[in-house]
């Protein structure tokens, strides 16, 4: 305390100005709002023609969100009574949107294609950030992890739905008077709740608690909803109740995520000041719908179909139908879901609906900062414009089918890959072991969003690279992976400094939710690292469910390019 206290003393009450100017950037997207392609794709040739400083690491994308959902029951479908607002949630991240992506500069590929790029991407941040972040970020970002202790499995169809479940979003009580085993049991998931708050902003919502005789306003008497739109606050902006003259119900919200480039691969995280560079970022998307049957109000919820283009996470989520959950007031029938990027549903079934609006915002937008130096510090900055960027990709490879109980695996995921850093190893239960589904897939489970199917335990697990173990012993153990291979990756000071740490991941949430098996593999002699080495994984799948592997390599990279002309060299 003293020597701080020293230090703060003999600081100067000034500090140097870096930049003169300070301003953002927007770009549109080149696909004029069409995304029926489930692509996306943005060139920088407008901001690389600017004579501008960029920082990409400080970009972010704008992607509108429009979330729809009808029922074809025209007398006791949606009602405006029971609001159906708490009824749809959206994956942890909004970046469970974005299925992969790559960057293209100067005719050559810097960030490679990879599929399922939100499990990784949902990993990192989940063992980067701190619950400190989820105060200033998660209402930005989407981003709200997932309770570990609040799921369940249906092998039957329940008011929850089928297979894993993980969709309470209010209080359940105990099954049965006096029943303590449920207190071991989070009641509901808080994640799902949270992220839920964000962005269903009800223009009908009273301002204030509900009492007997309610003297309160609501949201609308304070700002309007057009305006609400106009701002591109997100909000729910149609909700029309089914009538028994044949109007369908109607439920939308327009959802105004934001995802940074940094959370998207760790090349924008490590790009410096940038002028004239230009380059072509094209992201594939999961436009997903759902339709879902249900018995009666507060009964089971048959799942009908999910259809996801790319075979990717399907971003929505919806609540169990238990009394007081989201979905208690649907009645029996049939209900779409769907999820699109821009302002056009691009559900067939949906947008033919009476009652379906577009939403305010139609592109998607790249934008970022961009300075204006100092002069005197321009001129240190570019005497030397040569800059290389060291950063990491990823290599993705499945193992399906792992069979359950003592199921053996040995498999090779890459003859060779050099500048390998880690490997990560997240397992699901199959679709055949989840009610017909694939957990990514489910919008009753919240895997894709950062969870693992639950209690997905492997035994005797290593990493063979190059015919050689990376652990010198096979883990057998919850707490050696937890302990000595996940906790602390990608953390502050790696949580070796108590009071100063990182990661939203405890060994209570590994073992529920979370398993996920980590490996650093980059421990090597210096000569070593150029070197192509071939990568096994190994272990035993002891859970009682045959399951899924979705594996992924890290591996280093780097370019060199010319900061002041914006070229590759």
């Amino acid at each position: 305390m003293d020597t701080v206290t020293y230090d703060m003393s003999q600081l100067s009450e000034s500090t140097p100005s870096f930049f003169v100017k300070k301003d953002y950037l927007s770009i549109l997207d080149n696909s004029n709002g069409i995304y029926s392609s489930n692509q996306i794709i943005i060139d920088t040739s407008q901001l690389s023609n600017s004579n501008k400083w960029i920082n990409y690491r400080e970009g972010y994308l704008l992607m509108p969100l429009l979330v729809s959902m009808t029922s074809p029951n025209t007398a006791t479908g949606l009602a405006l009574a029971t609001s159906t607002d708490f009824s749809i949630s959206l994956k942890n991240w909004y970046g469970t949107i974005i299925h992969s992506i790559s960057l293209d500069l100067q005719g050559s590929t810097i960030i490679q294609q990879t599929p399922f790029q939100s499990l990784w991407n949902t990993f990192k941040l989940m063992t980067t950030l701190s619950y400190q972040s989820l105060v200033t970020e998660s209402a930005t970002i989407g981003f709200y992890p997932d309770s570990s202790n609040s799921f369940s499995f249906n092998s039957v169809v329940t008011a929850g739905g089928i297979g894993v479940c993980n969709n309470s979003n209010l209080f359940v009580a105990p099954p049965v008077a006096g029943d303590i085993t449920t207190s071991k049991r989070d009641s509901f998931n808080k994640g799902f709740y949270e992220r839920q708050r964000v962005w269903n902003f009800a223009y009908n919502q009273s301002v204030g608690l509900l009492s007997a005789t309610p003297t309160y306003v609501t949201n609308s008497a304070l700002l309007s909803q057009a305006n609400t739109s106009a701002i591109y606050k997100s909000n729910i902006i149609k909700k029309v109740p089914s009538a028994a003259g044949g109007a369908f119900g109607v439920w939308q919200c327009a959802i105004q995520a934001v995802v940074y480039l940094r959370h998207l691969h760790s090349f924008f995280d490590k790009m410096p000041l940038m002028k004239g560079i230009f380059f072509r970022l094209t992201l594939n998307i999961n436009n997903s719908s759902s339709v879902v049957t249900y018995s009666a109000a507060g009964g089971s919820q048959t799942l009908k179909s999910v259809t996801c283009p790319l075979g990717g996470v399907n971003p929505l989520m919806i609540a169990s139908s238990l009394a007081n959950n989201g979905s208690s007031a649907k009645t029996a029938g049939d209900y779409y879901y769907n999820i699109s990027v821009g302002a056009i549903c691009l559900d067939s079934t949906i947008k033919a609906v009476a009652g379906i609006v577009d939403g305010p915002n139609r592109n998607v937008t790249l934008n970022v900062p961009a300075y204006t130096f100092n002069p005197v510090f321009e001129n240190a900055y570019i005497s030397n414009s040569v800059r290389k960027i060291e950063y990491e990709d990823i290599y993705q490879y499945q193992v399906l089918k792992v069979g359950k109980q003592t199921g053996m695996f040995n498999q090779l995921i890459t003859n060779g890959i050099s500048g390998i850093k880690s490997v990560l190893v997240l397992p699901f239960f199959s679709a055949a072991e989840n009610g017909g589904v694939a957990p990514i897939q489910s919008p009753y489970d919240p895997s894709g969003g950062g969870t693992t199917s639950p209690l997905c335990m492997l035994n005797n697990f290593n990493v063979v690279i190059s015919g050689m173990n990376t652990l010198y012993n096979s883990e057998r153990y919850t707490y050696e992976q937890f302990i000595q291979q996940l906790n602390g990756q990608n953390a502050i000071n790696g949580n070796l400094v108590d009071g100063i740490g990182s990661s939203l991941i405890s060994q209570l949430d590994f073992e529920n939710s979370y398993c996920y098996y980590y490996v650093d593999v980059s421990r090597c002699l210096p000569i070593e690292v150029g070197v192509s080495k071939s990568v096994n994984i190994i272990g035993q799948n002891i859970s009682e469910k045959e399951i899924d592997l979705y594996v992924f390599i890290s591996y280093s990279c780097s370019v060199t390019v010319d900061a002041l002309l914006g070229q590759r060299l």
